[in-house]
């Protein structure tokens, strides 16, 4: 448990998705600051896996703002198109991060590996990597993943990024029909947090 003079965390995305995901799974004994607060730009991510990403944002965050960061990356991995847009997973979206032009590119991906995809189970899953930094000597990591398959069309209006394409094991809705409270209950998000959650 943090001490009462550490009881301020900066959650390092500027992803307002994010931030509102993780600001719900902190406890609200916590004063929860963003980027935004401290008028931080992302920084670059040039790591190879999800987890070396999330640390990249979670030492930056820590150091510019002197607070504890809790950094998240995530994305969607589809087996048919080579376990893409994975780490590129924001990065599809374009400049402006649009998943609505992220969700075409995945579709035109899938359509040149497989005209008939859509009649078929498309393996997928969505991880998250989280990475705690300034708590420790050295940084804290989880990783969660949610299985799946894709939707073969937009589905729902809740959640954010590829939700609305992605139905979890289990379930016939996508994430992007689901209710907040079931989402939480059961995505990568909530996964990897639940790792860590005991240093909180």
């Amino acid at each position: 448990m943090y001490k009462k003079k550490n009881r301020e965390i900066i959650i390092g995305s500027n992803n307002a998705g994010k931030i509102k995901e993780i600001r719900d799974l902190l406890p609200k004994i916590y004063k929860i600051f963003s980027p935004k607060d401290f008028n931080l730009r992302s920084p670059k991510e040039n790591g190879k896996t999800f987890i070396q990403n999330s640390l990249i944002k979670a030492e930056y965050y820590s150091k510019k703002s002197g607070k504890i960061c809790i950094a998240d990356d995530s994305g969607l991995e589809i087996d048919l198109i080579g376990r893409a847009p994975g780490i590129f997973s924001a990065r599809w979206g374009g400049q402006k991060g649009n998943f609505n032009v992220a969700i075409k590119k995945i579709f035109r991906e899938l359509n040149k590996k497989d005209k008939k995809w859509r009649d078929k189970k498309i393996v997928a899953r969505f991880i998250c990597a989280l990475t705690i930094y300034g708590l420790k000597k050295n940084p804290i990591h989880s990783l969660g993943i949610v299985r799946g398959i894709i939707s073969d069309k937009k589905k729902g209006k809740n959640g954010f990024g590829y939700d609305p394409i992605f139905i979890p094991k289990g379930s016939k809705l996508t994430f992007g029909q689901m209710k907040p409270d079931k989402k939480y209950k059961i995505d990568h998000r909530f996964k990897a947090f639940k790792k860590i959650k005991k240093f909180f």
